[in-house]
């Protein structure tokens, strides 16, 4: 498995309409074609007014794959504008597991 770790930096103020966004109407979206959330998190300590997200695949080559099917879905590109206005920066990894992690 692989993890793929989003970082975003949400505008000052704009947390509770980011959450409030994700949690009515972006998940609903996202989930059944990217499949495997790990969790979602807001930062409490270190730098404030991030989110981290964390999504599971198999491969690189399953998360291309579904990540061009989210980017395709009218109602994700209908969404996006909405979302994107409460982010300042975005920051995406890709994690791999190494031969003793749990997740592999």
């Amino acid at each position: 498995m692989i993890v793929e770790e989003r970082i975003y930096r949400i505008r000052p103020g704009k947390m509770k309409a980011y959450l409030d966004l994700v949690r009515d109407e972006g998940l609903a979206i996202q989930q059944p074609i990217l499949g495997n959330l790990i969790g979602y998190f807001v930062t409490e300590i270190g730098p404030l007014n991030h989110v981290v997200h964390m999504w599971g695949y198999d491969s690189l080559n399953e998360r291309a794959r579904r990540r061009a099917q989210l980017a395709a879905d009218p109602r994700w590109q209908a969404f996006t504008p909405r979302l994107s206005a409460q982010i300042e920066t975005m920051e995406n990894r890709v994690l791999l597991p190494v031969d003793f992690s749990p997740l592999k």
